[in-house]
């Protein structure tokens, strides 16, 4: 099978590094939205509809960061809560301009998110990540940069493929994160969010309050 054949899907958890990964979600960014329908993609509501659920501040009064936004599918769901001021972080030019056309957030800024963050320490109320922390993408060692953005008492949600959890080594990272008391794990469940090959799959839903 060449390159051609395979999958946009395929072909991102295979990337050899972000050029690589930003010029094939630019190429992908105008079909993904239908093409991930077809996977049954239900991982961005997940993560969405997570915030609410943990966050002790009002959606109206409360500020988001959607690392790795993607098209915008996060940010869709949060706005459609109530939430308001949603900010977009991603890699890839051509999907930040799918996510600008959700009307859905505020700011959307080119990112590479393993690299220092230009954002001030405490800046957001809430940080989500979904889609992200997965083969070809991202590992885990971003999460104490992507805390730091997040205010004492805010949440972090982010979604981890399963197969990537104990590749990526994310235990240990996390493990630092609550023994240096950065944070508290409120959740970290498996949910089969997606179907690909015709089977049911999916990863871990984390959820962190920074203390």
């Amino acid at each position: 099978m060449s390159s051609t054949d395979k999958s946009f899907l395929d072909r991102v958890f295979a990337a050899k590094s972000k050029d690589e990964s930003r010029q094939l979600y630019d190429q992908w960014a105008s079909s993904y939205d239908a093409d991930m329908q077809t996977y049954s993609f239900i991982a961005p509501r997940i993560v969405a509809e997570m915030v609410p659920k943990y966050l002790k501040v009002s959606p109206a009064d409360a500020s988001v960061v959607d690392a790795g936004c993607g098209s915008g599918l996060v940010g869709v769901t949060l706005h459609k809560s109530g939430f308001k001021i949603i900010d977009g972080l991603d890699l890839s030019e051509g999907m930040l301009r799918v996510a600008e056309k959700t009307g859905a957030y505020r700011n959307l800024e080119v990112t590479d998110l393993t690299t220092k963050l230009d954002i001030e320490e405490d800046t957001y109320d809430a940080l989500t990540c979904s889609g992200t922390f997965t083969h070809g993408h991202v590992g885990p060692e971003p999460l104490p940069e992507l805390v730091r953005v997040v205010k004492a008492g805010g949440v972090l949600v982010a979604t981890v493929l399963e197969s990537f959890w104990k590749e990526g080594n994310f235990e240990k990272v996390l493990k630092g994160l609550e023994e240096s008391g950065t944070v508290e794990l409120l959740e970290n469940n498996l949910h089969n969010y997606r179907k690909f090959g015709g089977e049911e799959s999916g990863g871990l839903v984390l959820v962190l309050r920074k203390l």
